[in-house]
């Protein structure tokens, strides 16, 4: 038989050793996957810290005799809610927080939306240091001014106002809205401007019926910012109001915590539960806008 009809011999694989696994299976804790792990444990112990405390509200607002240890109810029951449910306790306080954050909600959009108009649509040198001083603002306690407030406050007989109040509350949160604002706004073309003042249209009319109604879901972000920031803020209407007829449910809810630390934790987790309730309730009406984006629905043609 010649060479060339002789047949190739082929190598036979070599089985794997049983302790000793394929190549591809050592890959299996590569670093990459290690990182990945390490990661979703964080975020789950981060998860955890905020579902737990939740957790806790829930089942205590149901519990008849609830503690800060999170356990389950023996006995479920309703009479922490029917203990707070009164008009002294709940109607007045919630009330009173409506009327307060939503007109000083109501006052930040209008003034963010006056203030961030010049501010996108005119190039200037000092737009960008204004802004940053805008920002800065932001970071200033509100402790490190509270008292100078309040003697300018007693000056102007706007102590236990409700106004007066509503007013510092709008003040406070006015800087981040107008800095949201302009972000939102220069969002809209310049060009649907310019088209109505060719129409005769002044900046004013220019600004509520093209530029507002096309920056909806912006204007949406900051009156949902400025209306949650308000709902929780205790230490403000604290100092400046102080009839008990006209405190806000962020500060009677100190009512809750007793002398010598007695507190009724089951009362204080369903009122905390019904305080809550406005804030979702908004933010799901909206939630639906908020995922829209800024849809400028054909304004622009070819």
């Amino acid at each position: 038989m010649s060479a060339l009809s002789a047949p190739t011999a082929r190598p036979r694989p070599r089985p794997h050793h049983p302790y000793h696994p394929p190549h591809a299976s050592r890959r299996l804790w590569s670093p990459r996957l290690r990182r990945r792990l390490a990661a979703d444990a964080a975020l789950l112990v981060v998860a955890a810290a905020f579902v737990l405390p939740l957790a806790w509200l829930v089942l205590a607002s149901v519990d008849g005799e609830a503690t800060l240890r999170l356990s389950a109810p023996g006995s479920p029951t309703l009479d922490n809610f029917s203990a707070v449910w009164t008009d002294e306790i709940t109607f007045t306080p919630m009330l009173n927080s409506l009327l307060l954050c939503g007109g000083a909600t109501v006052l930040t959009v209008a003034c963010a939306a006056l203030a961030a108009y010049p501010l996108s649509r005119f190039r200037s040198r000092v737009v960008r240091p204004y802004l940053l001083t805008v920002l800065f603002t932001t970071c200033l306690p509100i402790t490190a001014i509270m008292v100078p407030v309040y003697g300018l406050f007693v000056q102007v007989d706007l102590v236990d106002t409700m106004s007066g109040t509503a007013l510092f509350l709008a003040a406070s949160q006015l800087p981040f809205a107008i800095w949201l604002m302009k972000n939102f706004m220069d969002g809209v073309p310049v060009i649907l401007e310019e088209a109505a003042w060719t129409d005769g249209a002044s900046w004013l009319q220019s600004l509520t019926r093209v530029i507002l109604p096309l920056m909806g879901p912006g204007i949406t972000v900051v009156m949902i910012y400025s209306f949650i920031m308000m709902w929780g803020n205790f230490f403000v209407p604290f100092m400046l109001l102080l009839s008990p007829e006209q405190l806000p449910a962020s500060v009677s809810i100190f009512t809750f915590f007793g002398n010598y630390g007695q507190v009724v934790y089951g009362q204080l987790a369903a009122f905390s539960i019904l305080y809550s309730t406005p804030v979702i309730l908004l933010y799901v009406l909206i939630s639906r806008r908020l995922g829209g984006g800024f849809a400028l629905g054909g304004a622009v043609k070819g």
